[in-house]
């Protein structure tokens, strides 16, 4: 399982979750992606999804179950997630969630994290800010003791911005992790809601 989170890529990741969701078609997903905004996070066209999807069949994470022809469409496979995607979509963002040396992949794995239980995504979250707020007060104290030993700040000035940036980013986790704890937020695929948005939703990307 080892070797296949290893090689999960972020898009990957992204097409696993979809299929948590419900079994989809390659063009339902991309409608997905993009109504979600997730070409904010990953690449996404037509040639990078269908050999993603292709490169996950081979690797066993996801299986075609079956064929349909609507209209003057072209024929569409719809494909559902094996329990080796499932396991290694939840093995994949919980090892990234928590890391703070890998930012691009966090972002994914923040964008997917309703897939673990929310218990186990606060913990994940609370070993994040451990390490952020370690490494903020590296930086300050770095700072710090190069300017008593004078050194001018205007040569610490990329070292201050990493201050700020890591400062903001432990503030911003602080107030994520009381919206995902509080009672009233929606968490998780089960608990989602099948509102008219996103029954609309779904029913558009199928088109």
């Amino acid at each position: 399982m080892a070797d296949a989170v290893d090689r999960l890529t972020p898009l990957g990741l992204m097409l696993l979750a979809l299929l948590r969701e419900d079994d989809m078609h390659a063009y339902e997903m991309i409608r997905l992606l993009r109504d979600r905004k997730a070409d904010r996070l990953v690449a996404l066209t037509h040639g990078t999804i269908y050999h993603t999807v292709a490169r996950l069949g081979r690797q066993g994470l996801l299986v075609e179950t079956g064929t349909d022809r609507a209209g003057n469409r072209p024929e569409r496979t719809t494909y559902a997630l094996t329990d080796a995607g499932a396991a290694a979509l939840i093995d994949w963002i919980r090892r990234e969630l928590p890391a703070i040396d890998r930012p691009e992949r966090f972002r994914v794995a923040l964008a997917e994290a309703h897939n673990l239980d929310r218990a186990d995504v606060l913990a994940l979250l609370a070993e994040r800010r451990a390490a952020l707020a370690a490494s903020l007060e590296a930086h300050r104290s770095a700072r710090a003791r190069a300017i008593e030993h004078g050194s001018y700040p205007q040569f610490l000035i990329e070292v201050h911005r990493e201050t700020a940036l890591l400062a903001a980013d432990v503030a911003w986790l602080d107030e994520a992790v009381e919206d995902i704890r509080h009672p009233d937020t929606v968490w998780g695929v089960t608990d989602l809601p099948a509102t008219d948005r996103y029954l609309a939703q779904r029913e558009a990307a199928r088109s």
